[in-house]
């Protein structure tokens, strides 16, 4: 009789925790997407308000030149956790369109992607830095490993369009590696200063152990006026 109570209590048990499994999965799998849908809806609705309503005698920035040798001067600082642009890339489908916001914070990284802290501003000299989900959260890196060299990624901070272009496959390492997000990132293969981009995301897909992460250099840039770049055509 004994046994037969402590066989039911660790059926009982089993299924509880399988229950308990089940749900904690269908929260991953549903409702963090839920709540990033409408935490990114809101921050591309606020990042296009502030653009409508910004002063129009705030002129776009000067296309970039070839940067000046020696290091690259320390970049003023975006606000935390606010949305400083939005990225598009075509490779990961045709509606792929994610805000990007000032710091790496797990709230912040809830809300779309998230720009480190103390790397360049968008489209200025050195390596403007970017770290995103690759499940939970909406999953905007999901697909990272198709990213292939010449594959555009495209952002705007509302007056000018930044078109980058990859340089190489994804490439694999270490949380700790953090040589990914220099001026000149470790491991790219740029050999001097330069208009870069660096996108990293976790790997394996439902794990963290290591990271994956692409480069991509500033290719041309337009007003928005001119419209849409030629990358995000079609």
């Amino acid at each position: 009789m004994a046994l037969r109570r402590v066989i039911r209590t660790l059926s009982e048990l089993c299924v509880t925790v399988g229950a308990l499994i089940v749900l904690f999965v269908g929260y991953l799998l549903y409702w963090t997407g839920v709540q990033a849908g409408d935490a990114v809806a809101g921050q591309l609705d606020t990042l296009q308000q502030e653009w409508v309503d910004r002063p129009a005698d705030v002129a776009p920035p000067a296309a970039p030149q070839d940067p000046a040798p020696g290091p690259a001067p320390a970049p003023a600082r975006y606000a935390d956790g606010k949305g400083l642009a939005v990225m598009y890339v075509p490779r990961l489908g045709r509606d792929w369109e994610w805000p990007v916001l000032e710091g790496t914070r797990t709230g912040t990284l809830k809300k779309g992607l998230g720009h480190y802290a103390g790397t360049a501003r968008l489209g200025q000299t050195g390596n403007f830095s970017v770290a995103g989900h690759r499940r939970t959260y909406g999953d905007p890196f999901k697909d990272f490993p198709r990213l292939r060299p010449g594959d555009a990624v495209v952002l705007t901070d509302g007056t000018t369009w930044f078109t980058y272009r990859v340089d190489r496959a994804p490439y694999r390492t270490v949380p700790t590696d953090i040589g990914v997000i220099d001026p000149v990132p470790r491991k790219s293969g740029f050999t001097g200063p330069g208009r870069y981009l660096t996108l990293t995301t976790c790997d394996p897909e439902w794990g963290s152990s290591h990271r994956l992460v692409v480069w991509a250099h500033l290719d041309a840039t337009q007003p928005v006026t001119a419209g849409r770049p030629r990358a995000l055509a079609g």
